[in-house]
């Protein structure tokens, strides 16, 4: 066995945190698979639900707070996509990254959060995926960095996942998704 390859725990890999990223990461898989809006918004709460946990134990408070953010949002978006309350998560978002971020790499779930809520809110069918998969990247970037394997693997696949229903949807024809029905 190579030297590097004995020097790395795999243990790490079903600690209670990366267990819970590979639960996202199955719920986020149904989530972007959707076509249907409200199963989609309803797959990324639970998706939410289990990150919140797994970036708590990975000692990433403005990312659980972000995905919190995230949670509230997807759920209140089933009910209410009214401007309002998406400017609303909107702000939440940007207090929980003043209150609790600890360098640049804490913003890209703020910002991801942000454009999340704009898609969620205001948008809707393909556009609404299209600045989803711009929030997706972010998320991307980050769980690398701190060391998200669940997440890592999960956006990636997302991103692809996302693409493939863009595809779809493009292919479908109109409408394209401007803004959201009240």
């Amino acid at each position: 066995m190579p030297a590097w390859l004995a020097a790395f725990d795999i243990a790490w890999l079903f600690t209670p945190a990366q267990l819970l990223g590979y639960a996202a990461f199955a719920f986020g898989m149904a989530c972007f698979a959707q076509t249907d809006d409200r199963r989609f918004k309803v797959f990324m709460a639970l998706e939410c639900g289990a990150y919140v946990l797994h970036f708590l134990l990975l000692h990433q408070p403005t990312a659980a707070a972000s995905t919190a953010v995230s949670l509230a949002r997807s759920l209140a978006s089933i009910q209410a996509r009214t401007p309002a309350v998406g400017l609303f998560f909107i702000g939440l978002s940007l207090a929980a990254g003043v209150a609790l971020h600890s360098g640049w790499v804490s913003w890209l779930p703020v910002a991801a959060s942000c454009i999340g809520t704009t898609a969620l809110f205001f948008l809707h069918g393909l556009r609404m995926r299209v600045l989803m998969l711009a929030g997706t990247g972010l998320w991307l970037v980050n769980n690398l960095i701190v060391g998200s394997v669940g997440g890592s693997v999960l956006e990636a696949c997302l991103m692809l996942s996302n693409l493939w229903t863009i595809r779809r949807l493009w292919r479908a024809g109109p409408p394209l998704g401007g803004p959201a029905a009240p």
